[in-house]
């Protein structure tokens, strides 16, 4: 099956052989796994580790050179993908590059808040990061060529960019209902931090039900029934799992814009939709 070429694709082949850790995080379902494996596939053979898989990390639990030479054996080039599931795992990167000569060791995530702190020490200076997102318009008009593009352009504005909706048009809203499920923030219902996972829905809806305007922490806080400093750090981790981003205000001056709210987005108008279940088309909104 044809899939769709990202721009992210010649950085990465550029570094392939840099002789550096190759990262790349996003949001799930972005395509990072599909575009990393098709590389490794042109590069010929390589070892590919499930973060997600629990067997995987148990093997890689306590892995030190000796253990990881048996795991990887002949392989150059090892894809390690949601990483952050595992355990150690900027030690056990560290030794790859380190102490395995000739091995070439790329990984995902879809969480910066686990592997970013995990990596960032161990792979000082040993490490290529890379951000991969939702199909863009640039993507998708390479794809389909311009004037199909256009003319999903209103589709695209209500159900999303994500590869698998694009590629599955016909039954897109249950593919977002899926995304918009417990998949989505897998890694936060993992997160040690989150001790209501309802809460999660409950504030991304609110979120969706006020795109556009500035964010009230202590409105939100009365309308979910919860602290402010609950709303804060639920509002971060979502943004580090790359659900939704913040966007600062712009002023001449620089007091008003520390002073003043933020806006909230999503990465993407199709989970936002599928949250409030609003798929009118864009004439009707």
């Amino acid at each position: 099956m044809k899939i769709i070429e990202r721009q992210l694709k010649k950085s990465l082949l550029q570094q392939w052989d840099s002789g550096k850790v190759l990262i790349v995080l996003g949001p799930r379902q972005a395509g990072k796994t599909t575009l990393i494996e098709s590389i490794c596939k042109e590069k010929g053979t390589f070892l590919f580790l499930n973060g997600d898989d629990p067997e995987i990390r148990t093997i890689l639990e306590n892995a030190g050179e000796k253990k990881l030479t048996r795991i990887i054996g002949k392989h150059e080039t090892i894809f390690i993908d949601e990483a952050q599931r595992i355990k150690d795992i900027g030690l056990i990167s560290k030794i790859v590059h380190d102490r395995l000569k000739n091995k070439r060791l790329v990984i995902s995530g879809s969480s910066s808040l686990e592997l970013s702190n995990a990596m960032n020490e161990p792979l000082t200076g040993r490490k290529w990061e890379h951000l991969l997102f939702p199909v863009s318009w640039k993507e998708l008009v390479d794809f389909f060529g311009y004037i199909d593009a256009k003319a999903q352009l209103n589709t695209r504005l209500v159900y999303g960019m994500y590869p698998e909706v694009i590629m599955q048009d016909d039954n897109a809203q249950n593919v977002l209902k899926s995304l918009t499920g417990s998949f989505l923030y897998k890694d936060l219902l993992q997160h040690e931090g989150i001790r209501k996972p309802e809460l999660l829905e409950k504030l991304l809806i609110a979120l969706a039900l006020q795109i556009g305007s500035e964010v009230n922490f202590n409105e939100l806080a009365n309308i979910l029934r919860v602290d402010r400093a609950t709303v804060e750090k639920y509002i971060d981790l979502l943004e580090k799992t790359f659900v939704i981003f913040k966007l600062k205000p712009l002023s001449r001056n620089l007091r008003n814009e520390l002073s003043s709210g933020r806006k909230i987005y999503f990465y993407d108008n199709g989970i936002r939709n599928a949250l409030i279940g609003d798929f009118k088309p864009p004439e009707l909104r």
